[in-house]
């Protein structure tokens, strides 16, 4: 099948190159000239595992290209999938103006009768305005091609997303056309051998199971976030709590990590998207108005934690905290609404300094905390410890869960370390000699 996708970011990039991957001619198109020429170079511009690797192979074989000519991608394509960004608008609305200018390039440069795929996570009736869009430039061209619009809203994972596209829990298609659907389906049967995952729906369902979905487990992160803070005050362990209530079938264990709160490209946007759809629906949000409130709360937390410790010596002004961690999680460099930044910009406006170190998102910090005198960036963990009068642990990396922590202690002013995601046992910080506080657990001091 010949396939255009419009966007290389995130979704359309895993997209296209897991596509190209199942042997389909797939040419992407992007208005950044710089990353496009960087991709048709056989390099990836967004950091996930095993992507750059996959991008290679199939732009070797022929089955994979990139170009800025909206004609180029669209004129013979079968399908053309909208993977363009939907970022917030000041009031919480999902800004379409990405969408909209790819319907536009769409309904210029369509060549034959064409399924249109939103992959985009776009608010519920977008799919009607992509079609009103296509069929007023196909008016103006004097041209009868005929165009349906399918919503296909992605559930991939930062870190985990090409596991995600090539063996999928769902593969959620929104369409009345039949032949759409024939299309759709025989785009991704390959991806459902083993059961059937294909769920046929109106459009207009699919546009709302996406926001559901991120809004549900956003939901789930800012429960046990909460359940934790309570932890903290009463005396209970919340690693106790949870192994009480994800035991449970009807609950289960997955999105109920306490920590510092949920960020990325998702969630944060899409809870903000759906409380807008809400009110001009006219329903008052209240479960989506508090999962955002406590997001907001959790993600100071540790910052408060931090200065309630140092108050008795003077406030934070003038210390210096070691960070390990900037991404809002781990396997990924997307620092967009990371708890890092909350943490980092509450604890300098107070005047303390920070010493950070992250994997791979070196680039996206320094244009992050370019105005941040406060910030220094080091380019391996241990450094960033050295004098500093203690350590914060935001994201869970791996080469963080078992450190040298006799190295850390000598580093240190102080053996002082705060754990954002609960990394570490209280009781063996404790023997080791820390002062350790974490996320709704015993603290030692």
């Amino acid at each position: 099948m010949k396939i255009c996708i419009i966007g290389t970011g995130y979704v359309g990039l895993v997209s296209a190159a897991c596509f190209a991957e199942m042997g389909n001619t797939v040419i992407c198109v992007d208005v950044n000239a710089a990353v496009v020429e960087k991709l048709n170079a056989g390099f990836v511009h967004i950091f996930e595992p095993g992507l750059e690797q996959m991008v290679r192979r199939s732009r070797a074989d022929g089955r994979l290209a990139f170009t800025t000519d909206s004609a180029e991608g669209i004129g013979r394509a079968d399908c053309a999938f909208i993977c363009v960004g939907t970022p917030s608008g000041a009031n919480g609305a999902c800004d379409l103006r990405y969408v909209r200018q790819a319907a536009q390039d769409i309904g210029a440069h369509m060549q034959n009768s064409l399924v249109v795929v939103d992959k985009s996570t776009v608010p519920v009736g977008t799919a009607d305005i992509v079609r009103e869009i296509i069929e007023k430039a196909l008016t103006a061209r004097g041209v009868a091609y005929s165009v349906d619009v399918v919503s296909n809203p992605e559930f991939l994972k930062e870190g985990d997303a090409i596991a995600d596209f090539m063996r999928p829990d769902r593969v959620v298609l929104g369409t009345d056309s039949d032949r759409a659907y024939a299309v759709m389906r025989e785009l991704y049967a390959p991806f459902a051998r083993t059961r059937e995952k294909i769920l046929r729906m109106g459009v207009r369902s699919a546009e709302m199971t996406k926001y559901a979905a991120n809004c549900m487990l956003a939901t789930k992160i800012s429960f046990i976030n909460e359940i934790a803070q309570i932890c903290e005050r009463v005396g209970a362990d919340v690693r106790d709590v949870r192994s009480g209530i994800g035991s449970d079938s009807r609950i289960g264990y997955q999105f109920i990590y306490p920590g510092v709160g949920y960020g990325g490209s998702c969630f944060p946007k899409d809870v903000k998207a759906l409380i807008h759809t809400a009110g001009n629906a006219g329903v008052e949000p209240l479960l989506l108005n508090a999962v955002e409130a406590v997001n907001a709360r959790q993600k100071k937390h540790m910052a408060e934690r931090i200065q309630e410790y140092f108050a008795p010596q003077g406030g934070v002004g003038g210390k210096t905290l070691a960070v390990w961690g900037l991404t809002f999680k781990a396997n990924t460099d997307d620092m967009r609404e990371a708890a890092s930044v909350s943490i980092i910009e509450t604890l300098t406006r107070a005047g303390m300094k920070v010493r950070a170190f992250d994997p791979v998102a070196a680039g996206n910090a320094a244009q992050v905390f370019s105005d941040n005198a406060l910030v220094e960036l080091c380019d391996e963990q241990y450094t960033a410890c050295r004098g500093a009068q203690a350590l914060l642990v935001v994201t869970e990396w791996n080469q963080f869960r078992n450190p040298d922590f006799e190295r850390v202690k000598a580093l240190l002013a102080a053996p002082l370390l705060f754990d954002g995601r609960n990394l570490y046992s209280p009781n063996a910080m404790g023997e080791r000699g820390f002062a350790y506080f974490c996320i709704g657990r015993p603290n030692t001091e």
